[in-house]
């Protein structure tokens, strides 16, 4: 997938989940303190994690300082720090479609496979079930799979051999591990066993 469809599937997952997230304000306020697939982070922080990429180098530098250039320190402290209204939160991931910003270090790939994955820290707490798009799935997956940091998912799934029931994706070699991509994204990224067997 070249880097321009990339960023299209970002843009829009961005816009639909600004979308999502200012209808849950409006209905049920409280469920932006629901705890998300995240240890430790409820849907707010999950939200408001979704609009650090796009911020200033400058910015992001200082944050870096303030945690000892330690990546999930800076990551973490950001996310529990940000103190803007809810509706501010949304406003501003509405804010961030058309941003080409990401970490130095990073591709295209890792704000679509943020997107993708904390939409569905997201949504799967709070009983949505949200489809994911298949060929977006199948860049995240591979992306996950070819980086060491933070996921590890070679060496997680040693011995295993993963395929995407509805997507051309395969990896690994030993058992094989078969479910749809949308599950297997959120295994490769970490998130609970239970969490894909719900969705299944």
């Amino acid at each position: 997938m070249d880097t321009g469809t990339v960023w299209r599937h970002i843009d829009i997952q961005r816009g639909e989940l600004a979308d999502l997230l200012e209808d849950l304000d409006a209905a049920d306020p409280d469920c932006w303190q629901t705890p998300s697939l995240c240890t430790g982070w409820t849907v707010r922080h999950v939200a408001a994690h979704l609009t650090h990429a796009a911020l200033p180098m400058p910015r992001m530098l200082v944050e870096a300082a303030r945690s000892g250039f330690r990546f999930d320190a800076l990551v973490n402290r950001m996310a529990v720090a940000d103190r803007r209204p809810a509706s501010e939160i949304a406003t501003n991931l509405r804010g961030v479609v058309g941003s080409r910003r990401h970490p130095p270090g990073t591709t295209a790939q890792d704000p679509l496979t943020d997107v993708l994955v904390h939409t569905q820290d997201i949504c799967i707490p709070l009983g949505i079930d949200r489809p994911m798009p298949a060929a977006a799935a199948v860049v995240a997956a591979h992306r996950v799979w070819q980086r060491g940091f933070p996921f590890h998912a070679r060496r997680r799934f040693a011995g295993v051999r993963l395929v995407a029931s509805d997507a051309d994706f395969a990896v690994g070699q030993g058992r094989v591990l078969e479910m749809p991509i949308r599950e297997l994204l959120l295994l490769l990224t970490g998130r609970p066993v239970e969490a894909a067997e719900r969705l299944s």
